[in-house]
């Protein structure tokens, strides 16, 4: 069982998150798979439970045009501007994905700490005397403006205190949607980080983490009616201002 490693692709945000979505749902092969992916245009996702009109004013200070849309994975309001964005699917019944969130959320986040390390930044999970107890399925800490303040296993700049990079998580009968983000400015911070070298170090972390080997695996064919009726569904008023 390989972490196979999909090519990255840019798209919009209603895009993005359907293609992440159909990553959890329809991936033809029960092993992990990983993604980095960009933005056509400025965009901010923000957290499933979240309401649209605390969303929109959190954001009233932002200068438009920017895309806006609800994901399906928990946590607050994610700024795309300038990040670098990744997902992780594990399927379920993988050791990794039966642990707590808070568990699984820190596995991953060591293993993109380390790599940021290998490019000089002293990057550390924010650590937690007395973790709180917590639903198996829940995203850690409380949903929010994401990179303002960092909770339990965010990742951290140890010199700064900076939040470096978030994630939210999503659990269902096929396994563990991790989608995250890793905020430029605050990771630049050290230096100039060779963003491919990043890539392929967290990639390495995260199937050492998975007991597994990485693998390269063109981009599954998914049916087009499909791709075609989730993005419309994410771009769609109703999906964005439901809550």
């Amino acid at each position: 069982m390989n972490l196979e490693i999909l090519p990255t692709r840019t798209g919009g945000a209603a895009e993005n998150m359907a293609m992440d979505f159909l990553l959890l749902q329809r991936y033809p092969r029960a092993v992990p798979r990983f993604r980095h992916y960009g933005w056509r245009g400025p965009a901010f996702t923000f957290g499933y439970s979240q309401k649209i009109a605390l969303v929109r004013e959190s954001l009233a200070g932002v200068e438009p045009p920017f895309e806006l849309v609800r994901r399906a994975t928990g946590g607050g309001i994610v700024d795309h501007r300038d990040d670098w964005t990744f997902a992780l699917v594990i399927p379920r019944g993988h050791p990794l994905e039966e642990l707590r969130a808070t568990q699984s959320y820190r596995e991953v986040h060591e293993a993109l700490a380390e790599a940021l390390r290998a490019q000089g930044v002293a990057a550390r999970t924010k650590p937690c005397v007395d973790e709180p107890e917590a639903d198996k399925d829940a995203t850690p800490g409380p949903a929010g403006v994401c990179f303002q303040r960092a909770e339990i296993y965010d990742v951290v700049n140890e010199r700064s205190g900076e939040k470096i990079a978030g994630a939210a998580q999503k659990r269902n009968k096929h396994g563990l949607l991790f989608q995250g983000s890793i905020w430029r400015p605050s990771a630049e911070t050290d230096g100039t980080i060779d963003w491919d070298k990043f890539e392929e170090d967290f990639a390495a972390q995260l199937a050492k983490a998975l007991g597994t080997e990485t693998q390269p695996t063109p981009w599954p064919e998914f049916n087009e009616d499909e791709v075609s009726g989730l993005v419309e569904q994410y771009s769609a008023p109703e999906w964005t201002e439901h809550r």
